[in-house]
């Protein structure tokens, strides 16, 4: 099978929306997030993308099927929710390019897209001379009662692309878990990594 990586800018992203809010259903309702998404949200979610000139989307696809999709767009373009951390830290927004989410379909982990996800967004971000990378993770406790016995974090490899962990910089968000009635808030923790000197 050969996968075709594919990048999109902005409104590019229109002709698939719908694909890639039904990957992400499928990918996050496995742990950690154990998300329990709807297609109406992830299509609200998504428009934030198709809004901004300047998000990048980066699809792999196996034919016309999308098996995989990195998001990601400047933090100024984002949704007050996501700004706050960084408007109550010492970061300057107009200088972050906001990574949002990667996600990947279980048969084609382990080829070397996940790191083309990344290097991608960087180098989108580059050329924008943004002079940060960031994206946030949720925290779950070691003895969750969903957390496989052979589930692995992805910190390590996290830090082997560059990203540093930024424990002063948590928000929440709020999502249904799979196994609750209702909305939670999770803990959150920010990843950086320097990409630029630019000021």
């Amino acid at each position: 099978m050969t996968i075709t990586i594919k990048h999109v800018i902005g409104p590019e992203l229109a002709p698939y929306i719908e694909d890639l809010a039904r990957l992400r259903i499928h990918v996050f309702r496995d742990f950690p997030y154990l998300y329990d998404g709807t297609i109406a949200y992830e299509e609200r979610y998504l428009n934030t993308y198709l809004q901004s000139p300047d998000s990048v989307v980066i699809l792999a696809l196996d034919g016309e099927k999308v098996v995989g999709a990195s998001t990601g767009l400047p933090m100024a373009d984002e949704t007050p929710d996501f700004q706050a951390p960084f408007l109550q830290s010492s970061f300057d927004v107009n200088r972050i390019f906001y990574c949002g989410e990667s996600v990947l379909l279980k048969d084609y982990r382990g080829r070397g897209i996940y790191k083309e996800f990344f290097s991608g967004r960087e180098d989108h971000a580059l050329a924008l001379r943004f002079t940060y990378c960031t994206f946030c993770a949720v925290e779950r406790p070691e003895d969750h009662p969903l957390r496989p016995a052979d589930y692995a974090p992805l910190d390590e490899i996290w830090r082997r692309f560059g990203y540093e962990r930024h424990d002063e910089i948590r928000t929440q968000y709020r999502w249904k878990d799979i196994d609750s009635e209702a909305e939670t808030e999770k803990p959150m923790v920010f990843w950086m990594k320097r990409i630029g000197g630019f000021a």
